[in-house]
């Protein structure tokens, strides 16, 4: 196939997936559910295991590209609706339960996978790939459904804040299963683990620092009238420069976002009318990239390798859901005194993990190292996606008026 057709074939794909993502939205306000539920059942019925209407595999450049820019944006997103003032009230928990309760997720994923069968090499890469949350997840279901600050702002800050651990955690346990390297060290890891996060926070910080100048300081702001274009750019070079680094890109780039939504803590301020431009263009390209990433990952879906492993994804897909992430919120946060959770605060908090664009991703690049055991890490770590996705999104409005949580009950 020539470069030309190639290009036509792709133009086919990206009108579909718009199309498909314009309907499935209406339908997803008419049934009161997050899109990215809707999302995600259409690129299943789109995909080769049906219909065949979309076929992007997943280590294809435009499957990488979409899949790398969506989540850098739905990060930005989630860290300019965040606000200084809440987040000195829960740092803590943050810092715990993207640390420690990381590990207390995939130690535990780990330990009930091998009780069911699966070696432990295996296993441990399972629980590495899977003990991360998903930003590009619960930003759109967060910035839908209003529940109350603190607790929807923890949630995504956490989401952000963990992929760093998860990604780090993940390599050194490949490293450790394959003997390459110096294998797992404690050391190493937390050396790592610094750097990323740390460095991550400071280059997204100067990224978007320079970017709310750029746009919105009454004496430099010389791209004032043009605000969208240095969002777009402030979150590829805040993702890249950190990368660059080897920093963390996510974190940089939620960073970023977090940094510009608080630029009136600098002295920089829109007028009314450009704060809202500013927010409607946010809104509505954070909405484009859900329809990308959610409908290409419904339609990368392999039916025939889910049903081998089904058994024993749907049982370590309930202890995910009931044990893990409970045991993690609640040894992780409950003592945080600061904070002072109420229990219907961490029961919302532990049922609101859903799995997504990152560990998808961590997949595809395990695929092409050719890590032992991938084929079954893969396909548990898909059921774990739909589940978490299918139930736990939907139901979250719903829980969440149960536990008095949403902003009308305060």
């Amino acid at each position: 196939m020539t470069s030309v057709e190639i290009a036509k074939q792709d133009l086919f794909y990206i009108a579909v997936i718009i199309l498909a993502g314009l309907i499935g939205g209406v339908l997803a306000k008419k049934i009161k559910v997050p899109d990215i539920v809707l999302f995600l059942l259409i690129g299943i019925v789109l995909g080769p295991a049906l219909t065949g209407l979309v076929s992007v595999p997943a280590t294809s450049t435009m499957n990488q590209l979409i899949l790398t820019m969506g989540a850098c944006y739905l990060l930005f997103e989630g860290g300019a609706t965040l606000r200084f003032v809440v987040l000195k009230q829960v740092w803590i928990t943050l810092l715990v339960i993207a640390t420690i309760g990381v590990l207390i997720t995939g130690a535990i994923t780990t330990g009930f996978a091998v009780w069911l069968g699966i070696p432990l090499t295996t296993a441990l890469v399972l629980g590495a790939v899977t003990c991360s949350t998903d930003p590009a997840t619960l930003v759109p279901i967060f910035k839908q459904i209003p529940i109350k600050d603190r607790v929807a702002q923890t949630v995504m800050s956490e989401s952000a804040l963990n992929d760093a651990m998860g990604t780090i955690a993940t390599f050194a346990v490949v490293a450790f299963v394959m003997r390459t390297g110096d294998g797992f060290s404690l050391g190493n890891t937390l050396k790592d683990l610094a750097w990323e996060s740390g460095m991550g926070i400071f280059f997204g910080a100067a990224v978007g620092y320079g970017a709310a100048l750029l746009m919105a300081h009454n004496h430099i702001g010389f791209f004032r009238t043009s605000t969208p274009f240095v969002i777009v750019l402030a979150v590829i070079l805040a993702y890249l420069g950190a990368d660059t680094i080897q920093a963390s890109g996510f974190m940089a780039v939620f960073t970023c976002g977090v940094m510009i939504g608080n630029k009136e803590t600098f002295g920089i301020e829109f007028e009314d009318h450009e704060h809202k431009y500013l927010e409607d263009y946010v809104g509505n390209t954070a909405l484009l990239m859900r329809m990308f990433i959610f409908i290409l990952l419904g339609s990368q879906v392999d039916f025939s390798l889910l049903a081998q492993y089904l058994w024993q994804g749907c049982a370590l897909l309930f202890v995910f859901m009931f044990v893990a992430r409970p045991l993690t919120v609640f040894l992780c946060a409950g003592p945080d005194r600061r904070a002072k959770w109420t229990v219907n605060e961490l029961l919302f908090m532990s049922w609101t993990r859903e799995t997504g664009v990152i560990p998808a991703a961590l997949v595809g690049i395990l695929a092409g190292m050719k890590v032992p055991g991938v084929e079954v890490v893969g396909a548990i770590t898909f059921i774990f996606i739909l589940g978490t996705i299918l139930i736990q999104a939907p139901t979250t409005a719903l829980l969440a008026g149960k536990l008095g949580l949403l902003k009308s009950q305060q």
